[in-house]
């Protein structure tokens, strides 16, 4: 009844969304449900808030608190539209605060959302997903509004409504003095263990005297010596306990006077009750009560069980097991109980005509009965925090059965305008969910045509398409039809219809015109035929699901021209009803007698082709259990050439039944260069060599030394495919080429392996061997080296090897020289590279060093490199055309100088790597005086690539790689770039030329915010320009394209619905150190363009190599029947490779 205390809502989608196959119609979203019957709003659970929802609705049933906090108007809170602006005070806590009570209060949906109060909170869904304490909660909400409200007339809303204060009192036996001690408190907590009930708890912590005697005197400041004393705490009465009563109740004494002895620390002379009771209640006992309970004493004494006099009977306290008949809010974890009286009820209008206790469940709010939460609350569980509210507190008349009462204007106008949507959005909402479409096919536009209907001219021209409601019945549609079709004449037939692989057939007739359509089962999207129930285009026609028309497959030998059968397979469809006979496939091809095999199409487990006995001929296609793309095999009964082959298995299906393309390439003269193998996907390879042999009319001694081999596209021969695999084990396709060797294939424990010397390898061009799997690295070394010629070479280690990677390089090197090929994850097949040259020792890196330095004006780079020699002889050159020029055309050039390599420990740091790169013989000619005038960059596919800052990280901390390569870039003045610092390019556009001064750097800080706007402001502030008058883009090279950026683009989540300004170092941006910036000066120069001439150079040279490799791949594809016929098929050209790039912003 209760529910699930954390159970999390989730929206749920219909099943009659999916029409009878026909297709998926998405739901709409729909608008929120209206109120229950019980007219009061929940509050949706955005995964683990029930502890906030049950506060939340805690103090919007506290009038007092609601209407105290809708006392404060927008003049002090402000406004939501001016939260974003820099200056204006916006209380944005109590703004979501009122919204969310006058939410509940008139808007007409059955649950809020707090999503827009937790954001106020600064709450992330890591928050809003987890379980907290409520008063824990209590106490922080209370703190911040408090914080919030300050310099409003609300700043004491808290400490007026709920603040209270405890007397620690002592009073001494003696001397009668009292020490008194003070504390205030907004909420109380009281220990309830071991206790009967809260009465008990709130006795022993507030009322109870604690006793100072014996051996635990109290040293008494007037005496001036220990005496006896006693102890209490009392709550002072400007504790505000919330309570929901009726009148009745109000009006009774014995709970007047309770509630009075309680405030006035319990223990009180009877004529100051009198007195205490004519200021509460404004009326005094004698005339309100003494007619009906008789004077105060003797009202007292008769109710000796719950009042105490002293013997001269002048003093009066409450007796320990008193009750106290207070209405509770109870509050379980994430569940509010609530007695609500008719006119205090906030809800939209008045439906309840007597007190009633609400169970409010997050979103559910239901009616509960008092006996089930006396049973909820009986046993173990208990409830965790109480509110009460005075009894006496009295509402206005205006305010009762009046839920507007105290909002204010503008909140006024905010939900009647919603509640105006919401109901407009749930008409459509309806409208849309009580509509579907149905595709009308006209009968005299269609004709039956080799076993099924199909339109005469389009099928355009022969469905119309029509959207109806559903709720509206038979007879509606089909006099809506008559309306539709002025030409119709004669009785109208509706009948669903279906496409079906054959073309259009009819199941079934729709009767019964006082129908609705949801009752005759329509479903969205549904084929209705519209005829006169018997023929079409003269042709009477059979309807129903016996009947459904079936495509088939018929398979069988073809015929050559004079008669006779030839061994090509021909394949064409049939359509037959599926209630024909089987054997009226040989009527319809004309076959006098013959064997009828089936194989249904996607049979579980494919056992095969079955023969139909003759007994079973009479049968149905759907007694054979055919369906749409079954195929039946046909044979004469006297024909030799089965197209089955001779094993006890039956083939699997006749599309399985191929040839594989078997090449001599043993080297052994043969009258045949190739032959024609045929074979299914459960042959074994063994069997294929052999038969190869035999047709080929080798010699049989080749049976024991020979193997088959994969011949790709290229005309690379691939790993040997070993014998006892079956074609499906090796994966070849049939129609597959195949080579047949000399050698045996590889056994299970060995590898078959390709290697080549050094890391410029042409395809076709590898040398095999064959070695064991547990072979070390060193050992297979030696072996390759011996193959290659070269075994005096292993000496000093000169030699090691890597395993070429997917596109053709040299990967990462086999340092493990004692490790198995097993262990380092070797395949057969894969590519050894042999490469010349020492490994360093582990934990060392050899790192080649390069000189980078801009030349010229401007420092972009094209999409390719030109890598040419250079005159010098210690290193060589990679240059990089930029995309601007300074003048003219002639673009300026950004170089990588080699410079030598250095060996040097993964421990050391960036600032050492740059000093010993410094002893490199050719630096001597640059003249940098100090390490710190260097920048570090990695390089990446030949260009500077990532920026290395922070000279004192160690290079194990850069995660380089044992492939780094580091160039270096000297700078005029030493720098110190931080985490959160940006290096940028800069370029100013020249107006008027189409290009770019030249480059300057510019540290951008994103410690505050990668944005725009960010960016903008600290490029205006470089060039001294005012932010407004400035464009500014960024360069991606590969593209020769600009991407403006602007300080305004803004974007909305999907989830919170906030505006948020672009980060740059995320999508479309991806900003990133050495990133080129165009500047464009406003003031002088307002043409939108960023490009050069030299971009649509670019452009222009991009789209001609596309042209290119398209007509590339078109001439390969014409040749490629060529290249798998030929027996010697040379290697095909690499494409040329394009980049791969992965963008991942900025984590620093």
């Amino acid at each position: 009844m209760f529910g699930d205390l954390f159970e999390e809502e989730y929206s749920t989608v219909s099943n009659n969304q999916y029409g009878k196959g026909k297709k998926l119609k998405t739901k709409a979203l729909e608008p929120p449900a209206p109120r229950e019957f019980t007219n009061l709003s929940g509050i949706r659970n955005q995964g683990g808030t029930c502890y906030l929802n049950s506060l939340l609705q805690t103090l919007h049933f506290t009038p007092e608190f609601r209407e105290a906090l809708f006392s404060l108007g927008p003049e002090e809170l402000g406004l939501f539209e001016d939260k974003d602006k820099p200056d204006a005070k916006v209380r944005i806590i109590p703004l979501q605060l009122q919204r969310l009570f006058a939410q509940l209060l008139l808007l007409d949906q059955e649950a809020a959302s707090t999503t827009d109060l937790t954001d106020s909170f600064g709450w992330t869904s890591n928050e809003e997903m987890r379980q907290h304490d409520v008063q824990e909660l209590n106490r922080i909400l209370f703190s911040a509004l408090e914080t919030s409200l300050v310099g409003t007339s609300g700043h004491d809303l808290i400490n007026r409504l709920y603040h209270g204060t405890i007397v620690n009192q002592i009073v001494c036996k003696e001397c009668k003095n009292v020490s008194e001690r003070q504390e205030d408190f907004l909420d109380l907590t009281v220990a309830v263990k071991n206790v009967s009930g809260l009465e008990d708890a709130l006795w022993n912590m507030y009322v109870e005297e604690e006793v100072f005697d014996c051996d635990n005197l109290y040293h008494c400041g007037t005496c001036d010596r220990l005496v006896k004393a006693a102890k209490e705490e009392k709550s002072k009465p400007d504790v505000n306990l919330k309570d929901l009563q009726s009148e009745e109740e109000i009006d009774h004494p014995l709970i007047i006077l309770k509630a009075i002895l309680l405030e006035e620390n319990n223990l009180i002379p009877v004529d100051q009750l009198g007195q205490k009771l004519l200021k509460k209640i404004g009326i005094s006992w004698n005339k309100k009560y003494r007619k009906q309970h008789g004077p105060l004493r003797k009202f007292l004494q008769l109710h000796s069980q719950i009042f105490l006099l002293s013997s001269d009977e002048s003093t009066v306290r409450l007796l320990k097991n008193s009750s106290l008949q207070a209405e509770s809010d109870f509050q379980r974890n994430d569940q509010q109980i609530f007695k609500m009286l008719p006119p205090e009820s906030p809800g939209l209008n008045n439906s309840i005509s007597c007190p009633h206790w609400f169970d409010i469940n997050d979103s559910k709010v239901q009616p509960i009965r008092e006996k089930d939460i006396e049973q909820q609350f009986q046993g173990k569980e208990s409830a965790y925090m109480l509110f009460y509210r005075k009894s006496q507190l009295q509402r206005p008349p205006e305010a009762r059965a009046n839920p507007r009462y105290g909002v204010p204007c503008h909140l006024l106008n905010e939900m009647d305008a919603a509640n105006i949507e919401l109901q407009t959005k749930r008409a459509e909402c309806d409208s849309a969910n009580n509509t579907f479409e149905l595709h009308l096919h006209l009968g005299p536009q269609y004709h039956f045509f080799n076993g099924a209907l199909h339109p005469v001219v389009s099928q355009t021209e022969s469905v119309w398409d029509l959207t109806f409601d559903k709720r509206k019945t038979l007879g509606d549609l089909r006099q809506s039809i008559f309306q539709l079709l002025e030409f119709w004449e004669g009785d109208m037939i509706l009948s669903v219809a279906k496409l079906v692989p054959a073309g259009l057939h009819i199941y079934q007739s729709l009767g019964g015109d006082e129908l609705t359509l949801c009752e005759t089962e329509i479903a969205d999207g549904e084929d209705i035929f519209v005829w006169n129930g018997v023929e079409v285009g003269g042709v009477h026609i059979q309807t129903g699901i016996d009947c459904e028309p079936l495509l088939l497959n018929v398979l069988h030998l073809d015929t050559s021209r004079d008669g006779e059968k030839c061994c090509q397979v021909i394949e064409s469809p049939h359509v037959f009803p599926a209630n024909a006979e089987v054997g009226t496939v040989l009527t319809a091809l004309a076959i006098p007698a013959g064997v009828i095999f089936i194989n249904s199409a996607g049979c579980p487990g494919g056992e095969g082709w079955t023969a139909i006995p003759k007994e079973d001929m009479r049968k149905t296609f759907r007694e054979q259990g055919l369906r749409n793309g079954s195929s039946i095999l046909i044979q004469d009964s006297h024909d030799d050439n089965s197209l089955l082959t001779k094993e006890e298995k039956w083939v699997t299906s006749m599309n399985e039944i191929d040839w594989l393309h078997v090449k001599n390439l043993c080297q052994l003269e043969s009258e045949e260069k190739q032959v024609k193998i045929s074979a299914t996907v459960n042959t074994m390879v063994f069997d294929i060599r052999i038969k190869a042999i035999k047709e080929l009319k080798l010699m049989k001694e080749l049976a024991d030394n020979s193997c088959l081999r994969p011949i790709d596209r290229n005309g690379k021969l691939l790993c040997p495919v070993p014998d006892s695999y079956t074609l499906k084990e090796a994966e070849l396709k049939m129609g597959s080429s195949l080579g047949l060797c000399l050698g045996k294939a590889p056994s299970s424990s060995q590898l078959f392996l390709f290697f080549a010397m050094g890391s410029d390898v042409q395809p076709g061009t590898e040398m095999e061997i064959i070695v064991e799997e547990t072979i070390s690295v060193r050992d297979c070394l030696k072996l390759m080296l011996k193959k290659s010629g070269l075994q005096d070479s292993f000496i000093g280690d000169a030699w090691h090897l890597r395993k070429m990677d997917w596109c053709y390089e040299a990967g990462e090197p086999l340092c493990e020289e004692d490790a198995t090929l097993k262990e380092l994850l070797i395949c057969s097949g894969d590519t050894l590279l042999l490469i010349e040259g020492q490994l360093p020792p582990l934990g060392f890196l050899k790192v080649p060093i390069w000189w980078y330095q801009l030349q010229g004006p401007s420092g972009h780079w094209e999409s390719h490199q030109d890598q040419t020699n250079c005159t010098s002889s210690w290193g060589r050159v990679w240059r990089a055309t930029s995309s601007q020029g300074a003048s003219g055309n002639e673009p300026a050039q950004v170089s990588l100088l080699y410079l030598g390599d250095i060996e040097i420990s993964e421990d050391a740091t960036l600032a050492e790597l740059k000093s010993q790169a410094m002893t490199l013989p050719p630096f001597l000619e640059f003249g940098v005086p100090f390490p710190a005038h260097l920048r570090a960059w990695t390089v990446e596919r030949k260009r500077p690539g990532r920026l290395l800052r922070t000279d004192r990280q160690p290079l194990r901390e850069y995660k380089l790689g044992r492939r780094i390569e580091i160039c270096l870039e000297p700078l005029q003045k030493g720098e110190n770039l931080g985490p959160q610092d940006v290096l940028l390019r800069t370029q100013v556009r020249i107006p008027g030329e189409r290009t770019y001064t030249p480059a300057l750097d510019l540290v951008w800080n994103v410690a505050q915010g990668g944005t725009a706007g960010s960016l903008r402001q600290r490029v205006a502030d470089f060039y001294c320009l005012p932010v407004e008058k400035i464009e500014i883009a960024k360069y991606f090279p590969e593209k020769f394209e600009w991407l403006p950026i602007s300080s305004w683009n803004q974007q909305i989540t999907k989830r919170k619905k906030k505006k948020k300004q672009d980060y740059l170092q995320g999508a479309p941006y991806y900003l990133k150190d050495g990133d080129t910036i165009g500047v464009k000066n406003l003031l002088i120069d307002d043409d939108d363009d960023f490009s050069t001439i030299r971009d649509d150079t670019g452009k222009e040279k991009q789209k001609q190599r596309a042209l290119g490799r398209r007509k590339s791949q078109e001439a390969l594809h014409e040749q490629s029947s060529y290249i798998l016929s030929s027996a010697e098929t040379p290697a095909r050209p690499r494409a040329p490779e394009t980049s791969l790039s992965i963008h991942v912003g900025s984590f620093r």
